[in-house]
C-alpha cells in the first residue's frame, strides 16, 4: 500500500515552489499527495506579484474534507501569510492529530518577496510549534525567529536551534544551504541528538522552492514510516540529485525550480 502525505501551503503559480512542489516532492518519494490551499500566488521565476488568501473557514473546509476520507500519514505546512489562517490551521491539526507534521516557516521568497505578515510570525511559534514533530527554518528564518543575525558559524547555528527547540518544537532542522562554501551543512536537533549532514553546493541558479521540495520530502518519508534522521538524509540525498538536474530545465528568466522527478525522466539521471 502506498502512503498518504497532505500539503497544507499557498500555491505557486509558476509551479516551482508551493503546493505544486510539494506535490511533486511527494510523488517522487514515493507517496500519494493531497493539499490544502493556503494561498494564492501570482508568481513566477522572478518574482511574486500577488498574493490572494484564501478564507479561513475554506481553509478548515479543506482540511476536514481530506481527513475525513483519506488516512493522512503526515502533513507538510509551508505559506500561512496571516493568524487567522494559522488558527484555522492548528484546529485542523488538534481535532484530526496525524502522526507526524513537518513545519516549514516560509517567510520570504527565492526572489526575497515576504510571504508572512509581521504579526503573523508569533502566532505561527504559539500556535504550530507545538503540533510539529520537525520544524525545518533556513538560515534567514531562524535569525527572524529567534531575534538575532543569520548565524555565521556551527556554534551561532546550534543556538538558534535550541532556541527553536525551546519554542515547543520536538525537532529542528535548521538549514544551511543559504551559507557560502563547499558544502551544504544542516543540523537536526532532537531533543538532545545533534546530527550534521553534509552534501555538495551545486553551482546552478535554478534553487527555487528548494526549502517547500526538502520539508515535502521528509514529510514524504516520514509517512513511509522512516525515522526522523533516515528521512532527513533520504530527503536530503533525493533534493541533491534535484538541484544536479535542475540545469536540464528551461523554466522561466530567473530563478527556475530543482529537477523533482530527476530520477524518473528519461536522460535526467544523466
Amino acid at each position: 500500500m502506498i502512503a498518504n502525505a497532505l500539503t497544507i501551503a499557498g500555491s505557486d503559480s509558476g509551479g516551482g515552489a508551493g503546493i505544486q512542489a510539494d506535490i511533486k516532492s511527494m510523488s517522487a518519494n514515493g507517496v500519494y499527495a493531497a493539499s490544502v490551499v493556503t494561498a494564492l500566488t501570482a508568481q513566477n521565476t522572478l518574482g511574486v506579484t500577488a498574493i490572494h488568501d484564501v478564507p479561513p473557514a475554506f481553509v478548515t473546509a479543506q482540511i476536514d474534507a481530506v481527513f475525513a476520507d483519506i488516512a493522512i500519514e503526515a502533513v507538510k505546512i509551508g505559506m500561512l501569510s496571516q493568524p487567522e489562517v494559522i488558527f484555522a490551521v492548528a484546529d485542523g491539526l488538534r481535532k484530526w492529530r496525524p502522526r507526524h507534521v513537518v513545519l516549514d516557516p516560509v517567510m520570504v521568497a527565492t526572489s526575497g518577496a515576504a510571504l508572512i505578515a509581521d504579526e503573523a510570525v508569533d502566532v505561527l511559534v504559539r500556535e504550530l510549534f507545538p503540533l510539529a514533530t520537525l520544524v525545518t527554518p533556513n538560515m534567514q528564518e531562524a535569525a527572524r525567529l529567534t531575534g538575532g543575525a543569520v548565524a555565521g558559524n556551527d556554534a551561532e547555528m546550534l543556538a538558534q536551534a535550541r532556541a527553536i527547540l525551546a519554542s515547543g518544537a520536538r525537532a529542528v532542522l535548521l538549514k544551511g544551504g543559504h551559507s557560502t562554501g563547499p558544502l551544504s551543512r544542516d543540523l537536526l536537533l532532537d531533543g538532545n541528538a545533534e546530527t550534521w549532514f553534509e552534501a555538495p553546493r551545486i553551482a546552478t541558479k535554478n534553487t527555487h522552492g528548494t526549502g517547500c521540495s526538502l520539508s515535502s520530502a521528509i514529510a514524504a518519508n516520514l509517512a513511509r514510516g522512516m525515522p526522523l534522521d533516515y528521512a532527513v538524509q533520504s530527503a536530503k540525498h533525493w533534493l541533491t540529485g534535484a538541484l544536479r538536474a535542475a540545469d536540464m530545465l528551461s523554466v522561466g528568466a530567473g530563478s527556475g525550480p530543482v529537477h523533482h522527478f530527476h530520477e524518473f525522466w528519461k536522460g535526467a539521471a544523466d
